[in-house]
């Protein structure tokens, strides 16, 4: 893939681009500054976007004069009007894996990278990073020390569910 460096004025938004990107242009901003530029522009022949709309909205925000583009080069009117909408669609059908993501989040913070350049609003980030119980965050044959002064003294009866096993109430007592 031959990527080249092109001055901004003369790539051309796509004038039916049926996304909506406005809305995420700060967080690819923050990225380019952080990573800086790891995907190009993508443009037909003409310099019209095919792929990046948000990308060339975010370099403007940021005042950067020129950008790395490919040229779609070989493919049919119809394939660069699929691509354009492929290239949105399949990135929504992707999920995430709510069992890892908090521990990668949690990992980088341990880093001392800032986790808010990654496009997550802070109730999300919050949510991601919040404790939910602690299964899993213990050795599983660790057992805790009793307490100075139990709880259970002799004679208490404790109740699980709806039902009591109990040696003095016979096979099962109902309370």
């Amino acid at each position: 893939m031959k990527v080249e460096t092109r001055d901004i004025g003369s790539i051309r938004p796509y004038e039916n681009n049926p996304r909506h990107n406005a809305e995420a242009v700060d967080a690819v901003a923050k990225s380019i500054q952080q990573f800086g530029w790891r995907q190009p522009i993508v443009v037909d022949a003409t310099g019209v976007i095919v792929i990046g709309h948000t990308r060339l909205l975010a370099a403007k925000q940021l005042g950067l004069t020129t950008v790395p583009v490919h040229v779609a080069e070989g493919l049919s009117e119809a394939q660069v009007k699929a691509l354009r909408i492929a290239d949105n669609a399949t990135g929504d059908i992707a999920t995430w894996n709510y069992d890892l993501l908090p521990l990668e989040l949690k990992d980088l913070q341990t880093m001392d990278f800032d986790v808010s350049t990654l496009g997550f609003d802070e109730d999300e980030l919050a949510k991601l990073l919040a404790p939910e119980g602690t299964e899993g965050m213990t050795d599983p044959d660790a057992v805790p020390e009793p307490p100075a002064e139990p709880i259970t003294q002799p004679g208490d009866l404790w109740l699980l569910g709806a039902y009591t096993t109990c040696p003095h109430c016979g096979e099962r007592g109902e309370m």
